[in-house]
């Protein structure tokens, strides 16, 4: 059994040390005491039903701490799960919390292998050997949904290692010994072979999205029904049934950071299609605002702020944008979002009576829909044609 150090405990973070404490000793770190009192008492503290199911039922080697000393002393990999934000002022990832952790493990214990799950530039890990003096840090690629993340590393579609190596090679029989599918495809690359991999995965989805989208802003300024164009398209095999229902724009964590520091790395390489999917999102958005506003109403209501159903994440969500943008016209804005207790966000009113909030709403956006506005559809504006995802 190996003891493993699990440095942050968000969606990857969270479902990686849940995943390899069913069969080695594992210490999450967090710099919330919350997180970590709730991870103690095997409760989740990010909404994943897998994560909390194997809390609750399953036998977990599996404790969370304050303390970075404690957990990285005498681990045999670190795995960095910490945030990194895209800065738009430096066209460049914000690293300084796996520089943290990094420098960090050098001091505490040099040995360790750290395996970075953070998403990071391209060339990241070879500028930090150098930097910090080791040869012992590894990029390895996470590709998780967010409400699902635990599933997705219990059902991985693929295993990518920074390195070719036999501790790459550990650390990817580690991962595949706790996932319930078994022969998984596994690839050992350089390091910068794998960022590439990760950024250039989370682009071409933003890609498909921004796609899907401009095809039903096409089809619902020319009045062709969006949903009999998108079937039509996915019996081809090459499209397929899958990935494909129109939102306001692609949000969360990863895609719109990914895309816009992808694209920061082109600088000097003949491009127009990232661009194009960077600036897609935005226009977007421009004309969600433009068609929900056409009829001038005077008050608005948003119903959820989360980026997608199962979800508790609002991060980069593309709903805040188009609200901000509506409000910033002159235009009443009402939130209606049942996992804030606060009276105001961002400014604007919380009304969390849903019958008062469908009431005082001359139209509700809603980038994904659900019964709860089954009665009212006829004031709700969405995108939404399958209700899912």
């Amino acid at each position: 059994m190996l003891k493993i150090a699990v440095i942050g405990t968000g969606y990857v973070g969270l479902s990686i040390a849940t995943l390899l404490s069913q069969f080695n000793e594992v210490v999450a770190v967090d710099i919330i005491s919350d997180k970590i009192d709730k991870i103690n008492k095997r409760i989740s503290p990010i909404d994943d039903n897998e994560i909390q199911d194997f809390l609750t039922n399953k036998r977990l080697n599996l404790k969370a701490t304050l303390n970075i000393r404690e957990a990285i002393l005498g681990a045999k990999f670190v795995v960095i799960a910490a945030p990194t934000n895209y800065n738009p002022e430096t066209n460049h990832f914000d690293t300084s919390t796996v520089d943290k952790v990094i420098k960090e493990t050098v001091e505490i214990n040099p040995q360790a292998v750290m395996i970075i799950k953070s998403t990071i530039p391209v060339n990241y890990t070879e500028n930090s050997k150098h930097k910090y003096g080791t040869d012992n840090i590894i990029f390895s690629p996470e590709f998780l949904r967010e409400g699902s993340a635990l599933y997705d590393n219990l059902h991985p579609s693929r295993i990518i290692v920074g390195e070719n190596s036999d501790r790459a090679r550990m650390f990817s029989n580690l991962l595949e010994e706790a996932a319930l599918d078994k022969e998984i495809p596994k690839l050992f690359v350089t390091s910068s072979e794998a960022e590439a991999i990760k950024l250039f995965s989370n682009t071409y989805l933003a890609m498909r999205v921004a796609y899907f989208n401009e095809l039903d802003s096409y089809s619902e300024l020319h009045g062709l029904e969006t949903r009999n164009i998108v079937k039509g398209m996915g019996l081809d095999p090459r499209i397929g049934d899958y990935y494909n229902n129109p939102s306001f724009g692609y949000g969360g964590y990863c895609l719109p950071k990914d895309s816009k520091q992808l694209l920061a790395s082109f600088e000097g390489v003949p491009q127009v299609m990232m661009s194009a999917i960077v600036e897609s999102n935005e226009i977007r958005k421009n004309f969600v605002v433009d068609q929900v506003l056409k009829n001038n109403p005077k008050k608005v209501g948003v119903y959820r702020l989360t980026m997608k159903a199962g979800s508790d994440n609002f991060r980069q969500s593309s709903i805040i944008d188009v609200m901000d943008v509506i409000h910033n016209r002159d235009v009443e804005v009402i939130i209606y979002e049942p996992t804030l207790s606060d009276s105001l966000f961002e400014g604007l009113e919380i009304v969390n009576d849903l019958r008062r909030f469908k009431n005082e709403s001359e139209v509700i956006i809603a980038n994904r829909v659900s019964d709860d506005l089954s009665d009212v559809r006829n004031k709700v504006y969405t995108r939404d044609l399958w209700e899912r995802d």
